[in-house]
């Protein structure tokens, strides 16, 4: 398994040419996306981009930690220049004017950005069988869903496209999909990364993550992309935290609460062994196992899909088909606005900008949107009273296994119940970590780690841990 931190080193030193590199990946996602459909276009820079790596490495001149490193990007994170579509039929001719934040700094520690990864309609999903351009297969078995909506961005990881991948995680869009494709997938804290550039789909919950094989790599990208943005308001000054003295396998002393609303009756009882295992694991190595109750957990899915639509009918206003992206004309100005946003919009996009104008309109907004607000309050206040008594929560990452293609796609409560371990952590605004903890019948199961807000390291240090102690996340598809 080849790792970001081995390839940089290797770049770095001479070993190994950002370019072999880059084209090594290029070559994989040619052999192998055809059945995979993880990525929807690479970039025709990168070749330029990783020459230009080498040029600047034989001049002496230091490129950066993620010398080399080949990236993909989630089809809604601009890079000027190239097609970013959000998976939409709507932004299907839609060439970025722009650099994403994020594009920048990865640019600049000397990554190359490759391709753009598939994905749920405008990050609205959880198997990405909502894209435009057709759904992502599971690389462990390629007749199941790999989760969403950043599906695309972790079977590029779990396939070996590419050592990293970035996704936007709204509501579990990128530990969800880590957890059924076998890998690492890390939710920062609200604001820790800046969102300039990424397609806004719910603005108090989305963030930039990113996908690895390993928390170190996590953890490396996250050095980089962190840190307040002057072009987004929401983005923190809060520091990194300091570099984690301790060894990868010492967690004596750590506290670990577990949630009993989050082992309820009827969960898959393989994915509860798997889970429960992993926090055995930590109870062996020294670390105090509390129990923790989180009250309004079972609130937090109703919560969610309540406040998301609202923001998200609000931000895909400006889609109208007049300004840019897809359009159909019509008899009057009304006319053109419903045919273009009829035609360019898929069903599920068109379902949560229905639900969200509904319950945030006149006469609704109180009993629907003020009250779910109200909810999600309370759900930060359960959050804020567990880390009183513990470091970090360990909790099941998705309630099942990958699913079948086809098999919830006409049943949206059933998709959206695919979120209920990850929702609340986006609601409460804390950091959250998916990381390999076991298969079942074949398939990968994840582990759910939280942490108390900015506190990012309390993950690195127990999701090192783990890794240390099992080799799941050494196993490939």
């Amino acid at each position: 398994m080849e790792t970001a931190i081995n390839i940089a080193a290797d770049v770095r030193s001479g070993k190994r040419t950002a370019e072999s590199v880059v084209r090594e990946s290029l070559d994989a996602i040619e052999s192998g996306n055809g059945k995979l459909n993880a990525l929807l276009g690479v970039f025709s820079s990168a070749i330029e981009d990783a020459r230009e790596i080498d040029r600047r490495i034989a001049a002496g001149e230091d490129v950066g930690v993620l010398a080399g490193v080949p990236i993909v990007m989630k089809d809604n994170m601009l890079v000027r220049g190239e097609r970013c579509s959000a998976g939409s039929r709507i932004l299907e001719n839609y060439d970025a004017p722009y650099d994403s934040t994020v594009t920048t700094r990865l640019r600049a520690a000397g990554a190359v950005l490759i391709g753009r990864a598939n994905m749920d309609e405008f990050a609205m999903g959880s198997s990405t069988e909502n894209s435009h351009y057709g759904p992502s297969r599971n690389p462990w078995d390629v007749s199941r869903v790999p989760g969403g909506s950043s599906g695309g961005s972790a079977v590029a990881v779990a396939a070996g496209f590419a050592p990293i991948a970035l996704g936007s995680d709204t509501g579990g869009s990128i530990r969800q999909p880590a957890a059924l494709c076998g890998i690492v997938g890390l939710k920062p804290t609200f604001g820790r990364v800046s969102r300039h550039g990424l397609m806004a789909l719910s603005s108090s919950l989305d963030q930039i993550g990113p996908f690895a094989r390993t928390v170190e790599d996590a953890e490396l990208v996250m050095g980089v992309m962190q840190g307040k943005d002057e072009m987004d308001a929401t983005s923190s000054y809060a520091p990194a935290g300091a570099s984690e003295d301790k060894s990868a396998n010492e967690v004596k002393g750590l506290r670990v609460g577990v949630p009993k609303e989050y082992f309820v009756e009827g969960m898959d009882e393989n994915i509860k062994k798997s889970v429960l295992d992993a926090v055995a694991e930590f109870e062996r190595a020294g670390a105090e196992i509390v129990p923790i109750s989180l009250p309004t957990a079972e609130y937090a899915l109703a919560a969610y899909y309540v406040i998301q639509p609202c923001e998200a009918a609000s931000n895909l206003g400006r889609f109208d088909g007049i300004r840019f992206g897809y359009s159909s004309e019509g008899q009057t100005l009304l006319e053109s606005y419903e045919r273009s946003r009829g035609e360019g919009f898929g069903a599920e996009t068109q379902r949560r900008i229905i639900l969200g104008t509904f319950v945030s309109s006149a006469g609704y907004s109180d009993a629907f949107y003020k009250k779910a607000s109200k909810v999600r309050t309370l759900i930060k206040r359960d959050f804020d009273e567990a880390f009183k008594r513990c470091d970090v929560i360990a909790a099941p990452t998705s309630p099942s296994l990958a699913w079948p293609i086809g098999e919830k796609f006409a049943d949206p409560l059933s998709m959206y119940l695919s979120d209920i371990y990850t929702v609340s952590a986006n609601l409460a605004t804390i950091p959250a970590m998916s990381v390999p903890c076991g298969f079942v019948d074949g398939l990968p199961v994840g582990l759910q780690l939280m942490a108390r807000p900015f506190d990012e390291q309390s993950l690195y240090r127990a999701g090192k841990f783990y890794q240390s102690v099992t080799d799941h996340h050494l196993k490939t598809a």
